[in-house]
C-alpha cells in the first residue's frame, strides 16, 4: 500500500538525548519521511509546537525542565495533534497515566525500528483519512475502507484482526513482515505467544483470497521469518 500520503505529515521529536534523538529521525527519514522537528525539553516542545504545527508528536516522559506529560497537556491544550510516548520508563503506571490523559499510544525503550514505524503509521492511519485505494490481488480485490474482499462477484467481510494483519502486510508489500512485528501490529505491547494466533488468522484470510488456499500466490509464508503480500500493480 502507498504510505507517500503519511510520509508528507511533519513529525515532532522531543526527547534530552541526542543519540536517540538522531536515531529515531534515521529510521523514519529511511523510511521516507522527509518533515522532522526537533526539541530537547518541555520549553522547547511548547515553542516548537506552536510554531511548526507537527502532526504526530513522540515524546519522552522524562525531560529535564519537566516531563512529558506536561508537555503534552500544554499542546493538547491548543490542539488534538495525536501524541505517542517513547520512553524507558515502562512501569504500568506512567503508561496508564499517558494514556489517560489521551495519548496515542506508548512504546517503550528499547523498541525494534520495524515496531516504531508499525505504530506510527497506525496512529496516522486513524488520525488522517485519505480515499483508501483498492488493494488488487491475484484472485480479488481488498477494499479497506469496507473491510470487505471482493472476489468473482461475491463480497466477504473481514474480521478486525484481518483487517489489520492484512493492512499491515500491505503497508509492506512483496516485503517480509518477520512473525513478531505482525503479532506486535495484533497485539500490542505483549506479542509474545501468539504466534499459533497468527498462523490461524493466516489460514482463514487465505480462504478469503486466494483461489487454492492450500497453494497461496497472494499472502505467502516465509519460512523461519514470516509472510509477505504480493499485490498486483
Amino acid at each position: 500500500m502507498d504510505n507517500s500520503f503519511f510520509k508528507t505529515k511533519k513529525i515532532m521529536l522531543v526527547d534530552d538525548e541526542p543519540d536517540l534523538l538522531k536515531m529515531v529521525t534515521a529510521i523514519l527519514t529511511d523510511d521516507g519521511f522527509e518533515n522532522i522537528v526537533m526539541a530537547a525539553s518541555v520549553r522547547e516542545g511548547i515553542a516548537a509546537a506552536k510554531e511548526e504545527k507537527p502532526d504526530l508528536v513522540i515524546l519522552d516522559v522524562m525531560l529535564p525542565d519537566g516531563d512529558g506529560f506536561l508537555l503534552m497537556e500544554q499542546i493538547r491544550s491548543s490542539t488534538d495533534v495525536p501524541i505517542i510516548f517513547l520512553t524507558a520508563k515502562d512501569e504500568a503506571a506512567d503508561k496508564l497515566a499517558g494514556l489517560g490523559l489521551g495519548a496515542d499510544d506508548y512504546i517503550a525503550k528499547p523498541f525494534m525500528p520495524k515496531e516504531l514505524l508499525l505504530r506510527v503509521y497506525a496512529v496516522l492511519r486513524r488520525c488522517y483519512k485519505e480515499d483508501a485505494p483498492l488493494l488488487k490481488l491475484d484472485s480479488c480485490t481488498i477494499d479497506f475502507s469496507r473491510a470487505e474482499v471482493s472476489r468473482r462477484g461475491e463480497v466477504i467481510p473481514l474480521t478486525a484482526k484481518e483487517h489489520t494483519l492484512l493492512e499491515t502486510l500491505a503497508r509492506n508489500d512483496g516485503k517480509i513482515v518477520t512473525v513478531d512485528a505482525l503479532c506486535e501490529a495484533l497485539w500490542g505491547d505483549n506479542p509474545f505467544g501468539y504466534e499459533n494466533s497468527l498462523n490461524a488468522h493466516v489460514r482463514r484470510i487465505r480462504e478469503k483470497i486466494e483461489t487454492d488456499p492450500s497453494k497461496p500466490v497472494s499472502l505467502i509464508t516465509i519460512k523461519g521469518l514470516g509472510y509477505k503480500l504480493n499485490t498486483r500493480k
